[in-house]
């Protein structure tokens, strides 16, 4: 994980607005959402490993949950605890989601790893990233976990933004219309293969593999544009096709639900 690269991206991107801001951003918050507050109780502790700005942390935490949150980069840590005015039950580290060390082993009903896996290019720093959440989880405990998905980057930015040539020209795909990825390009697709292969190397079991965002993103400009009432539909149907696994691999966002063995 080049750190140098993260730091320089998210200093420049608002990392707060994206899940807040924007009606793509409050599908994939609310899907997420949806399906975490349905595992947990008012006395489950939590653990968000790559917290970001807090959308999720600060948020539970002001809820009343046990919340314990991890972030690698120091701007967005920033961020975090300046939404914070010390009522809330969280503890905040920063830290690097390959070595969470600080943490401790079964200690958490529910560990979100919602960041990590958009910037790490190999299997041993995914599945290195997966078994240090595995860890500090609670044996019957739960870990989400979210993706980059490739057939979406395809689709939408190599064709729908006409990179073709410029992604070619720097070998960033193979004969299979697989993306390759390199710190310096800042997020790693992946396929549903590629998430069932890291699995394999922890103890846990999946529960769900759901799109986050679903086709959102395909009509952006279109949901941007609709009322409250036909966004609300809109929403509808997401909740009703997200599971449906036909779909998962057009999604920009997958979570998968990962129960510890």
């Amino acid at each position: 994980m080049n750190n140098t690269f993260l730091e320089n991206f998210y200093y420049e991107y608002d990392e707060e607005g994206r899940l807040a801001n924007n009606r793509i951003g409050r599908v994939e918050y609310l899907t997420t959402r949806r399906y975490l507050d349905s595992l947990i109780t008012k006395d489950s502790k939590i653990a968000e490993i790559g917290a970001g700005t807090g959308r999720y942390s600060v948020t539970l935490a002001k809820e009343g949950y046990d919340v314990t949150a991890v972030e690698l980069v120091r701007h967005n840590l920033d961020i975090l605890r300046s939404k914070l005015d010390g009522s809330e039950n969280i503890k905040t580290y920063q830290g690097n989601a390959l070595d969470l060390s600080m943490l401790a082993d079964n200690t958490y009903d529910v560990t979100l790893l919602l960041g990590p896996m958009y910037h790490l290019y190999s299997d041993d720093e995914k599945i290195k990233a997966l078994k240090e959440a595995v860890r500090i989880t609670k044996t019957g405990g739960y870990i989400l976990v979210a993706y980059c998905m490739n057939e979406a980057t395809v689709i939408q930015y190599v064709f729908g933004c006409n990179k073709l040539k410029e992604v070619m020209d720097f070998n960033m795909l193979t004969d299979d219309w697989k993306c390759i990825s390199e710190p310096k390009d800042l997020f790693e697709m992946v396929r549903t293969e590629d998430i069932e292969r890291i699995n394999a190397a922890v103890s846990a079991q999946r529960e769900k593999l759901v799109a986050a965002d679903g086709a959102s993103r395909y009509i952006r400009e279109y949901l941007e544009e609709m009322d409250d009432e036909t966004f609300e539909k809109w929403l509808s149907y997401h909740f009703a096709t997200c599971e449906r696994q036909d779909l998962i691999g057009a999604t920009n966002h997958a979570l998968d639900i990962l129960r510890k063995i």
